[in-house]
């Protein structure tokens, strides 16, 4: 074990404190490759992963750049390097620690890389960018440990194979390069430890005491929750009680849309003028930074906010987390549940708020998730190879490399240990040449093989051009909002492009909690004026909608697979009484399909429990199954839970419909035509680097990059079908936006299995699906007939139709 040095043990001692038991274990781990420490919000996790770095460098001796600390938020950097340096300062300890992120000054930058500081706090893409200098060796040439802060948070995103990529690289640079990983919220840490480590080096798991259990619980409300919708306005009142009696509550949504909404109406409730903020992905810095402050400052009772503030921000005073609507997800869930508290040893305080009636369900199975220690999660996907695209280039950036090393190398990142020779040789000859369709055009043939084999860029002035393309972060179209006369005083934040183009002057909308009247465009820049409308249009930001995870969907039948529930409140418990007598249950080995008429059209409703993107799939595969069927479907509309559709004839035999084969060969039709691809493929082709987004002097509008990826799309799919980008596109599609893995897990679940029951009117459980948001119409053989039948009736009520029978 590394000793610790005085000063650092006499920092602990005046503090009456000593090191914790994972944070000595640490020490004593300092030598190994890899280790993973999994360790509860509060129990000194990011003191752990810095002791050894702390200790090795007390002496003053090292030179350059000794610790890099990875966070995936900017913010998170930010807190810890204000964390870090106050108790490093009274150490008197000889370090330097600075943070390089998207934020941080050109200048900074060019300093950095000139005398790097002995800790550095960045970012996955900062460290990319970093990676790519020619000077890179010389930057890292004296790096010993690299800390991954909640490396749960980036081991399944594209975020996170760029990191592992540049950690590969970095190894390479620094063989004896350590490597740490620190999280509280594993479901898999083997997994997680699998991507850490420099493959096929095995990676230690470190498990700190847990602590005490979780004080969780559903909120208590008077009244039930409505039967759908996910503002939970009825709760304000009672949100606002528990934001009096406790010192700061963080309330977590998980759109943007909904935290805007909440905040505006707690704002209008809150007549003892509490000191509340709100905080999102979507809100300019400075008034991210401005609230992150006031939290700091102990300034704000309450802070509404999304995902930006998931992760491990410090703030002890934080003493209750509000989760507002169902969590679809446990381990984020207990992530959240993690802010409040923040003392070792003390449970952490937090309440559920479901959003309607189904969510009382869902918020329960969560519930009992969180006390079972039943984190969910899926299996970690392959390394995506459209980050990988822009690994070779980034590379290409440093200068030549062989490909043979660098396939090699590849090979030690845990998401990419199963990456064939082929596939490596697609992306290099993309990355070279573009393609076969494509390698006639200049501009994306960026690589050159040189005789002795190594490849080059083919322009050594391209390499600026990838750099202010680099990251894997794909932002919406989204537009600076200001008030009009500003004179260019900093936004409020940013709204979508296609929210802006439905805006007229005069139209209000929410940011940053404040009602605003859009006043004009104005050199890409909406351009607003107070308001005190009190019901304002939202901007629908394009926050992320979670689906409901696997593990919860199962907890949830489950639930309703009991005799009766006590655990749950009258309202809902009669609510799935009565659904039994009426119906039946939905059961986790056979899929319910219920069938019935209502207002002149006929209903079917599946209820898949595979989740919204996956039942909004189910939707659009179903009605096109029924359309050419004779079926005359006029529309759908998908929950996380069920799909409800209706047309003008009865579903008499649902089973044909549910064939898996007949689904994946309507995907593959409806796929091919469909703006998801097109948008899935716009995602790819820009972190690949087929499109930029940036140029120097200037930066494509959403609508440019759409037109010129629309345009590759089309041609690719024309003349080249079979290139990689089209691949990957295919792939990411039937992952992500259409969720088809959890219909073929829907499918393999059931095994043919349908209960279709034909009932005289709409069932309990179906019911508040007719009140949805978000209903998908059907432009179809239905739709004609429909307008046949409507135009046939008028002409009978005009006596035209008697005109006609009789000349006829």
């Amino acid at each position: 074990m590394v000793a610790i040095p005085d000063a650092i043990q006499s920092w602990f001692s005046s503090r009456g404190w000593s090191p914790h038991p994972h944070q000595l274990d640490m020490l004593a781990r300092t030598k190994e490759p890899s280790t993973l420490l999994i360790a509860p919000t509060g129990g000194g996790k990011t003191m752990a992963g810095f002791l050894p770095s702390l200790c090795e460098l007390a002496d003053g001796t090292h030179e350059g750049l000794h610790t890099l600390y990875v966070s995936p938020l900017k913010a998170l950097a930010a807190d810890i390097k204000r964390n870090l340096s106050g108790p490093v300062a009274e150490m008197g300890l000889p370090i330097r620690i600075e943070d390089r992120t998207g934020d941080t000054s050109a200048y900074k930058k060019r300093r950095q890389r000139g005398d790097p500081p002995h800790i550095l706090l960045t970012t996955p893409e900062s460290l990319a960018l970093l990676t790519s200098y020619p000077d890179a060796p010389r930057i890292f040439q004296g790096l010993r440990r690299v800390i991954v802060d909640e490396i749960h948070a980036l081991a399944e995103s594209k975020r996170g194979a760029q990191l592992m990529l540049a950690l590969g690289r970095l190894q390479t640079l620094c063989p004896d390069l350590r490597r740490v990983g620190l999280s509280a919220t594993v479901d898999d840490p083997e997994a997680i430890a699998r991507t850490l480590a420099r493959h096929p080096d095995p990676c230690p798991i470190l498990m700190a005491d847990p602590g005490p259990a979780p004080d969780i619980t559903m909120l208590d409300l008077p009244e039930a929750p409505p039967w759908a919708g996910g503002g939970a306005a009825h709760a304000i009142p009672e949100v606002l009680r528990q934001i009096k009696t406790h010192n700061t509550t963080l309330i977590f949504h998980n759109t943007r849309a909904q935290a805007e909404i909440f905040f505006h109406r707690l704002w209008l409730a809150n007549e003892d003028a509490l000191p509340i903020g709100i905080h999102h992905g979507a809100l300019d810095r400075a008034q991210r930074e401005k609230v992150e402050a006031a939290m700091v400052a102990g300034q704000l009772r309450a802070v509404v906010c999304t995902g930006s503030l998931d992760l491990g921000i410090d703030w002890g005073d934080v003493d209750l987390v509000i989760q507002i609507g169902a969590p679809k997800n446990v381990k984020r869930l207990v992530q959240r549940i993690g802010r409040a508290n923040h003392r070792y040893n003390a449970p952490s305080k937090a309440l559920l708020v479901p959003a309607n009636r189904f969510e009382v369900v869902e918020c329960r199975a969560a519930l009992e998730a969180v006390a079972a220690g039943d984190l969910d999660g899926d299996a970690l996907p392959p390394g995506p190879r459209d980050v990988l695209c822009q690994h070779i280039l980034i590379t290409a950036c440093t200068g030549p490399f062989e490909a043979e090393a660098l396939f090699h190398e590849i090979r030690t990142v845990g998401a990419y240990t199963n990456l064939s020779r082929a596939d490596f040789d697609a992306c290099l000859d993309f990355c070279a040449t573009g393609g076969y369709a494509l390698k006639a055009y200049d501009q994306w043939r960026r690589l050159l093989r040189r005789p002795d084999g190594l490849y080059q860029l083919r322009d050594p002035r391209a390499a600026a051009r990838i750099r202010m393309n680099l990251g894997t972060i794909q932002d919406t179209d989204t537009l600076k909002v200001r008030y009009k006369n500003s004179r260019g005083g900093a936004p409020l934040g940013e709204i979508e492009e296609g929210f802006a183009a439905t805006l007229v002057p005069g139209d209000t909308f929410l940011i940053a909690g404040k009602v605003v009247a859009y006043e004009g465009l104005r050199e890409m820049v909406v351009q607003v004026s107070r308001n005190a409308a009190k019901k304002p249009k939202v901007a629908t930001f394009n926050g992320t909608k979670f689906a409901t995870s696997t593990q919860l969907s199962s907890r949830i039948l489950r639930i309703l697979k009991q005799d009766s529930w006590p655990d749950l409140p009258a309202h809902t418990a009669d609510w799935l009484a009565l659904q039994r007598e009426m119906s039946q249950m939905p059961r986790r080995g056979r899929l319910l399909v219920e069938s019935f008429p209502l207002d002149g059209r006929e209903y079917i409703c599946a209820y898949g429990f595979a989740g919204r993107n996956a039942q909004q799939t189910l939707g659009l595969l179903l009605t096109k199954r029924m359309e050419e069927l004779g079926l005359d479907p006029l529309g759908f509309v998908a929950s996380d839970y069920a799909t409800l559709i209706w047309g003008l004839e009865p579903v008499l035999d649902p089973a044909g419909l549910f064939d898996i084969a007949n689904l994946r060969d309507g995907l593959d039709g409806w796929l091919g035509e469909n703006a998801v691809m097109k948008r899935t493929f716009r995602a790819v082709a820009t972190i690949a680097g087929l499109i930029e987004r940036n140029t120097p002097g200037a930066r494509k509008s959403g609508r440019q990059a759409t037109f010129s990826s629309d345009i590759l799309y089309d041609t690719l799919r024309k003349y080249d079908p079979e290139h990689v980008l089209m691949q990957i596109t295919r792939e990411e599609a039937l992952r992500g936006l259409v969720d088809f893995g959890r219909i073929e897990e829907l499918a393999a679940r059931i095994e043919g299995r349908v209960d279709l029951l034909r009932l005289p009117r709409v069932t309990p459980l179906a019911a508040p699906l007719l009140l949805e948001v978000g209903k998908v119409p059907i432009k179809g053989a239905g739709v004609e007939r429909l307008l046949e039948r409507e135009t046939q009736a008028l002409m009978q009520q005009s006596g035209l139709g008697m005109l006609d029978e009789a000349t006829g």
